[in-house]
């Protein structure tokens, strides 16, 4: 966190109960500075939250961070604006509070005031500031514009607008269902502060249950195996079926075509052009490439990062545009097809490959400039040369 002056740190210890934001400055004396510095760096690692309240020892409002890069940011709202509440807003019990939150926004806002959830229950329909502030319960302009910037709220430009899709957002949001978005920003990282992955929640809780169901009590048919004097009659796809493993430590004393590690390709984050079948340069600072690798190499518990990392991106309006309710479904259901290909060409050229669940929606959209519900990431492949001692793995693990 670095070195802090001793009338920094005296003042420092006030964050367990509460800084104003208005006291935190980047201009003045230097322990308002030292403070400043200090607050950005914390919130960067996602290790603040932010509470409004009308009485000190009452907190009406939590907002918590789900973004490394979240800071609350308000802009003027006057009597004449009006609000509506994003389709994508959802309020929910979480244990014993109720928070409210988005997947487009960048943090969520516990609601500790009923009477504020029932004014922002109100904003359903497009309301008013001014008609708005004669309501009991009032939360203030600043939650609304705090609101506003997360996304979860969002303004009209004319009193005769209804609030619906169309005026929420550009052609790309418009064409997202609720679920789908939600589910898409959930199930991947880069916009929750959620645990994600092989956290064992519930280990010495319940039991786990076993790899094998317990049988049936029908008829048992008893299904005969190959024989080995029959191993050379089996299919080339078969055999790959049979060989095909997941390989998460890769050999780095020769080199293949890679991101991380290449033979007559430089470093770097390579778009493949399908209709031209060529690899086109995409200019990214050399940390976030290799955040993104070293998130491969997080994800699959590996030594190192993978030699070559293929992010599999879905443009989401292709399938949205034709299909309601399911359009999420069948990108997914793409992406485990794909997935099971790139492992059976893997194994067919003695190569090493392995499936990554996880992807970082967020630093992609860093990296491609494109916004999360445009084009992401559905899925990522590790591929390389495997160690000597992965290449001797029993296939099918």
């Amino acid at each position: 966190m670095g070195k802090l002056s001793a009338g920094a740190t005296k003042r420092a210890q006030h964050l367990r109960s509460g800084l104003p934001l208005r006291t935190l400055s980047s201009d003045g004396r230097d322990v308002d500075k030292e403070i400043h510095e200090l607050v950005q760096r914390l919130a960067g690692h996602g290790l603040l939250e932010y509470r409004l309240g009308t009485r000190p020892e009452e907190d009406e409002v939590v907002i918590e961070p789900q973004r490394p890069d979240y800071w609350p940011r308000t802009q003027q709202l006057g009597n004449a604006d009006i609000l509506v509440l994003s389709r994508f807003a959802y309020l929910r019990r979480r244990a014993n509070e109720m928070v409210l939150e988005s997947p487009r926004a960048g943090a969520l806002f516990m609601i500790g005031n009923p009477r504020i959830a029932s004014v922002l229950a109100s904003l359903a329909s497009p309301q008013r500031i001014g008609r708005l502030r004669r309501q009991d319960g009032f939360p203030g302009v600043e939650l609304l514009a705090l609101l506003l910037d997360c996304q979860i709220l969002f303004k009209l430009d004319s009193a005769r607008a209804s609030g619906m899709r169309p005026e929420e957002g550009d052609d790309n949001l418009v064409l997202w269902d609720f679920h789908d978005l939600l589910f898409h920003a959930r199930s991947t990282e880069g916009r929750h502060a959620n645990p994600l992955g092989g956290v064992y929640p519930y280990a010495g809780v319940i039991a786990p249950q076993p790899a094998v169901r317990p049988r049936w009590r029908g008829k048992r048919i008893e299904l005969r195996k190959p024989s080995t004097a029959e191993a050379g009659a089996i299919s080339p796809a078969a055999r790959l079926l049979q060989q095909r493993h997941s390989t998460r430590s890769f050999d780095d004393r020769e080199l293949y075509l890679a991101v991380e590690k290449c033979d007559g390709l430089a470093r770097g984050f390579y778009h493949y052009d399908a209709g031209g079948h060529a690899l086109i340069a995409i200019g990214v600072r050399p940390q976030v490439l290799e955040a993104l690798l070293k998130g491969a190499e997080f994800a699959m518990g590996a030594p190192a990062a993978p030699q070559i990392l293929i992010t599999i991106a879905a443009r989401f309006g292709r399938v949205s545009w034709k299909y309601s309710a399911l359009a999420y479904a069948l990108v997914l259901k793409d992406v485990g097809v794909l997935m099971q290909t790139l492992y059976l060409m893997a194994t067919d050229m003695g190569l090493g490959g392995c499936a990554i669940g996880s992807a970082n929606i967020d630093l992609f959209a860093q990296m491609t400039g494109i916004e999360f519900h445009v084009e992401g990431p559905v899925g990522q492949f590790a591929l390389g040369r495997a160690a000597p001692d992965e290449a001797r793995r029993t296939p099918g693990t």
